[in-house]
């Protein structure tokens, strides 16, 4: 009874690690890896071994990377300055504290305060602001993405491992 009990926790788990991809208020990644060990732990790790934790563990760690820095990517990307990139990376911090909304402008208007601060133009410092969002976007996608291969991982995993 316990042991389905673990499995439906960790079914909930993975269920919400992939929403917590594309939603910034969970912690996406670190969820579905937390679902997938703990079905390895209740099934004795005959299953899902020490090399296919460490793969699976190793696309996640990659993943929570490139959320850290997408931001700040697509601002150096088109030229941004040194305080922009600053702007970026305090506005993705400030922004975790304040839910989708945070998450979606807090980048945006740090790059562009940044930007400002630097000297250049309003449209100037606009366009480094829209490429940080950019940037977060397509590193959103990019988790989403590894999340789903680290599911499919597993998937292969419990089949022939």
């Amino acid at each position: 009874m316990l042991d389905i009990a673990l499995y439906i926790l960790a079914a909930l788990l993975i269920v919400g690690g992939l929403a917590g991809s594309v939603l910034p208020a969970l912690p996406g990644i670190p969820m579905v890896f937390g679902g997938i060990w703990l079905v390895a732990a209740v099934d004795d790790y005959r299953h899902l071994g020490l090399w296919w934790l460490l793969i699976i563990g190793a696309l996640g760690t990659i993943g929570i990377i490139v959320d850290f820095v997408a931001g700040t990517l697509g601002a150096k990307r088109v030229g941004a300055s040194h305080r922009a990139l600053w702007g970026a990376t305090i506005g993705t911090f400030v922004g975790m504290f304040f839910g989708i909304p945070g998450l979606l402008l807090g980048p945006f208007a740090g790059t562009l305060v940044g930007e400002l601060a630097s000297g250049t133009s309003v449209l100037r410092s606009a366009h480094v602001g829209a490429a940080t969002w950019l940037g977060l976007l397509l590193g959103t996608l990019f988790k989403l993405v590894l999340s789903f291969l680290m599911v499919g991982l597993f998937g292969l995993a419990m089949l022939f491992g």
